[in-house]
């Protein structure tokens, strides 16, 4: 039993405050009125009641109401999704509370996700007019990458979703996970019923903000979740597609991996399947947290980079492997690839690049303007140039400038 008046339990994840100053025994839309710590802040449409509670500074709370039970199970389904590595909301804790006329509510407890707009602050805000169109990708990408990790939504809405600008683009978290099933994979049932429910729910949020405010005439809301759907199966597509390549095309894997890179999604595996005289190309594909390369990569080679960089290394890596699996006809380890990675590229490469590198930075940064000059040189020729060469036309083309760091591709030499 809690000392906080209503409150019957609580659990709260380590980091965040106990929340016992909170008025758990009035009923949630009555907050504002009972507890200093109340903030509004905007909102999208919800079934339950949801309040913003502050603890200063970034410290803001969502607080959202449900039967009984329910938040416990909304709960552990958002601390799975985050496991995976998916975009949503951050959950904090649940907790069950007696109202004075003793009905018991369950209360769900997530961190506010700074920066966010739901979606009619983009329809209603003239200045965020032009991410309106960013919406439809933001939304099949966030469905791809759920569906990819095995997350069945089961309420995809716009209403469900919360907007964040990033560089001119725009990113969608997931933030109701009351409905959503966590498996293995997906069945393609499974996606075609989620699409179906998208498509339902998404046209009903274009018709509720339609109602109190002007579309523009591309958004016409009996064809929004339709388009959202042939994105979505256009890089659903794109993602799963399998590349077979021949013996010596080594550089249509790195081609490859640039265009998923360039999706937004990482490479995991990579495995080359022996088709007679050619090799069929499968990558299995997954979304990855904001660091899991540069701490990937220090855990396999001890080296230190920037996320960037060592997403390009670690491709390097995967490619590694996969070769010398298809080579011995059995799957090696990673670490056993990495090992040799070290060995056959990095040490010889820092070996050559050694008189630029001032700090540990450098080495990283240059090793990496080395691979995307191979990259280029390699599109250029239709087939894999190899290191030494690359290295030869980088050294060639950016020589190093006395008493100055040797510039890149990147530089203003």
């Amino acid at each position: 039993m809690t000392e906080a008046p209503g409150l019957l339990s609580i659990l709260v994840r380590p980091g965040h405050p106990d929340f016992l100053d909170l008025p758990w025994d009035v009923e949630l839309a009555a907050w504002p009125g009972a507890t200093d710590r109340s903030i509004e802040l905007q909102r999208g449409l919800s079934r339950h009641e949801v309040q913003f509670v502050s603890y200063g500074g970034a410290c803001v709370y969502a607080v959202k109401e449900l039967p009984e039970g329910l938040a416990e199970r909304e709960y552990g389904a958002l601390l799975e999704i985050q496991a995976r590595s998916l975009p949503s909301v951050e959950a904090v804790g649940h907790a069950l509370a007696a109202r004075p006329d003793g009905v018991r509510v369950s209360l769900l407890l997530t961190r506010y996700l700074e920066a966010s707009h739901p979606y009619r602050v983009l329809f209603q805000n003239p200045g965020l007019e032009r991410y309106q169109e960013r919406l439809l990708d933001a939304m099949a990408g966030l469905l791809v990458r759920l569906h990819l990790a095995g997350v069945y939504w089961g309420d995809c809405s716009l209403s469900n979703v919360l907007f964040r600008r990033d560089a001119g683009q725009l990113g969608a978290y997931l933030v109701d996970a009351e409905t959503s099933e966590l498996r293995e994979t997906l069945t393609d049932g499974q996606r075609r019923q989620d699409l179906m429910i998208m498509e339902d729910n998404v046209g009903g949020d274009l018709l509720d903000i339609s109602m109190v405010t002007k579309l523009p005439d591309a958004l016409r809301p009996e064809d929004f979740g339709a388009n959202i759907r042939r994105r979505y199966e256009s890089l659903w597509a794109e993602v799963n597609r399998e590349v077979v390549v021949g013996v010596d095309e080594r550089w249509r894997i790195h081609e490859r991996v640039r265009a998923l890179n360039a999706l937004g999604f990482s490479i995991q595996e990579i495995k080359l399947v022996a088709t007679g005289d050619r090799d069929k190309l499968v990558m299995r594909t997954v979304v990855t947290d904001r660091d899991y390369h540069r701490h990937r990569l220090h855990d396999l080679t001890g080296l230190v980079a920037q996320e960037a960089q060592a997403e390009l290394m670690l491709n390097e890596i995967e490619e590694l492997k996969a070769r010398l699996s298809h080579k011995g006809r059995r799957d090696i380890p990673t670490s056993a690839a990495a090992f040799r990675w070290l060995t056959d590229s990095w040490e010889p490469a820092q070996r050559r690049l050694g008189p630029r590198v001032k700090t540990e930075a450098d080495a990283s940064e240059l090793y990496c303007q080395v691979l995307e000059h191979k990259w280029f040189l390699s599109e250029e020729a239709r087939t894999d140039v190899g290191l030494e060469a690359a290295l030869d036309g980088y050294l060639a083309r950016f020589p190093s400038r006395k008493g100055k760091k040797g510039k890149g591709p990147g530089g203003n030499g």
